[in-house]
């Protein structure tokens, strides 16, 4: 067991140094910026891609976290640091709006709600605490979707399956998907009409971490129905956005975080 310790320490270094990088690098630049034989560097990236922790970027001839290294940064932060900090910050954003607030995580390819503040008069919504939705068709899982490498959206949504729909609306295919990613990206926030409940829109923005990688999303749901058809209003509610990338753009700065870009 002993002489595996030093390849973990390794192997900690490589994701270490990922993890400071707003961008993917290089496998030369890791190996020269760690002091690590080529060869090794390779190994194990190889083995942390295997195990998920890297995702390699052929395109780019670079390498980034992958998915498991952000679920277990999720993992953390979900469990109570994040919810501290969050909660009376969606409580001041409930009382200004008046609609019920979230604060929402990926959780693979869902949205995991740990924060849900209602108003003095609630609605009965589908999202609670400990609920999980699926991430494309909510406004605080696009939101943080929209900010991931393309290489890791593909590998959450990798066919048919993995687009479960509860309406008649939302993305049905990874190119639909994409494109309204990019859209809302764009735009700074995400929303979500009728996707998830009929009569009900959500309008979410991402919270960032240390790297500017998504780490949660603030969202408001309200009352809205649009005419029973495919498409929906094409409402954005950019009053309400900007109070609700305000308080994401709060919990960003308060967990050390900062934007991308």
């Amino acid at each position: 067991m002993g002489g595996d310790i030093p390849g973990l320490r390794r192997g900690l270094q490589v994701l270490g140094l990922l993890a400071r990088r707003a961008v993917p690098i290089p496998a030369a630049a890791i190996a020269r910026e760690l002091g690590l034989p080529r060869s090794t560097t390779y190994h194990l990236l190889n083995e942390l891609r295997t195990a998920g922790y890297v995702a390699h970027l052929p395109a780019e001839r670079a390498y980034g976290l992958g998915i498991a290294a952000f679920e277990l940064g999720s993992a953390y932060l979900r469990h109570d640091p994040l919810e501290r900090v969050g909660a009376p910050l969606l409580r001041a954003l409930v009382d200004a709006v008046g609609h019920t607030g979230h604060l929402g995580i990926l959780h693979g390819n869902e949205s995991l709600y740990l924060i849900e503040q209602r108003p003095a008069r609630p609605q009965t919504l589908v999202t609670d605490v400990g609920v999980r939705l699926p991430a494309h068709l909510t406004a605080t899982g696009r939101s943080m979707l929209a900010h991931l490498e393309p290489v890791h959206v593909r590998a959450l949504f990798p066919g048919p399956a993995a687009f479960p729909m509860r309406t008649d609306r939302g993305p049905r295919t990874l190119t639909e998907l994409r494109k309204l990613l990019r859209a809302e990206k764009s735009r700074g926030w995400a929303v979500e009409d009728g996707y998830v409940t009929p009569g009900f829109a959500t309008v979410a923005a991402p919270a960032f971490d240390h790297g500017g990688r998504p780490l949660a999303a603030v969202g408001v749901t309200l009352r809205h129905h649009c005419p029973d058809e495919p498409v929906p209003c094409e409402r954005d509610w950019p009053e309400l956005a900007a109070r609700v990338r305000s308080t994401a753009a709060a919990l960003t700065a308060i967990i050390g975080g900062r934007g991308p870009g």
